[in-house]
């Protein structure tokens, strides 16, 4: 059976649907993470250790979030990528630690995409 996946992702949240020939299956993963503002002039509060800290538990939440999408696409066939931002560039660079970035076959900028929206463009990309 043939699993084809496609998914909308910014750093915050991500929409994935799974499509095989028996239907198909959503997922949402929410990343619980913010990242921590520099002031204007990129300046802390002056205590770049503070900040440092901040950067480390931002990107280890970042990771983590990753991770949690890695495991739902594993096992797709291909993998179509959407989203507004460098989430899904970052996604891909992830996948191709994994071994898995073969397997992207289109990584597409857009705003927000429904979760039939995301469907509808895996069928069609299958149907291709």
């Amino acid at each position: 059976m043939s699993l084809h996946a496609g998914l909308w992702i910014d750093h915050r949240k991500a929409e994935v649907v799974i499509v095989t020939n028996r239907g198909e299956e959503m997922h949402e993963i929410l990343s619980n993470i913010e990242k921590s503002t520099r002031g204007k002039d990129g300046i802390g509060s002056g205590d770049g250790s503070t900040q440092d800290m901040r950067d480390r538990k931002y990107w280890t939440r970042l990771n983590r979030y990753y991770d949690s999408i890695i495991t739902i696409l594993h096992g797709a066939d291909t993998i179509l990528i959407f989203g507004p931002g460098e989430a899904k560039e970052e996604l891909v660079n992830r996948l191709g630690r994994e071994g898995l970035k073969r397997r992207v076959v289109a990584i597409e900028t857009v705003d927000k995409m429904s979760d039939r929206q995301i469907a509808a463009k895996v069928r069609k990309r299958i149907a291709g």
